[in-house]
């Protein structure tokens, strides 16, 4: 059996262990879905990128401003962990462990289900998106409780888990991957 979540944890912190900048106030998981991806025989598959974002980058915005926490104002300089143009050993195995873990029909997304009655809603993106999330959460989660972000920032840092629409589902991997309440003001603006 494939460890997904060992993989993309090693992968995410070796890529972190070479941020230096100062001011960084804020780390991005950035997992996003889109029906033109596609990866082998697969379409509407979902990718994976890290970044951060630094004081000076948000401009003094005020700590519930939208500047600060919402990433179409981050400067998204990012590095791939889930790269569907540029196939690696993470990307390759995820598939892999999507098949080991009997996920079929990875891409669909069921139409039928998405909103609830009062046109709210309730989908988990096409298939492999949620569990894709839940990956990220639970990596973000280590990192979180074994005090890596800590030490190497010297200070609480929210890590975010989101796509561009900031659904329900990112709302709920971000209060999972910050156990200690490092995401709670961006909770906050996000409501």
């Amino acid at each position: 059996m494939i460890d997904i979540e060992k993989m993309l944890y090693d992968k995410v912190k070796s890529e972190m262990l070479n941020w230096y900048e100062d001011g960084i106030y804020a780390i991005s998981f950035f997992v996003y879905s889109n029906e033109a991806y596609e990866f082998k025989n697969f379409t509407n598959v979902s990718t994976w990128a890290i970044s951060y974002n630094t004081e000076e980058d948000c401009g003094g915005a005020g700590p519930l401003d939208e500047e600060r926490w919402n990433y179409a104002f981050w400067r998204q300089d990012e590095t791939s962990i889930i790269d569907i143009d540029e196939s690696d050993e993470c990307t390759e195995a995820l598939y892999q462990w999507y098949a080991e873990q009997g996920i079929e029909n990875i891409g669909f997304e069921d139409t039928k289900n998405m909103y609830d009655e009062k046109y709210n809603y309730i989908g988990k993106g096409p298939v492999g998106h949620y569990e894709l999330l839940g990956i990220a959460a639970n990596v973000a989660r280590k990192l979180q409780e074994e005090g890596f972000v800590l030490n190497k920032f010297k200070k609480p840092i929210p890590i975010i888990i989101h796509g561009l629409e900031y659904a329900w589902y990112d709302i709920e991997a971000t209060q999972k991957a910050n156990p200690n309440g490092e995401a709670d003001t961006f909770i906050k603006v996000m409501k």
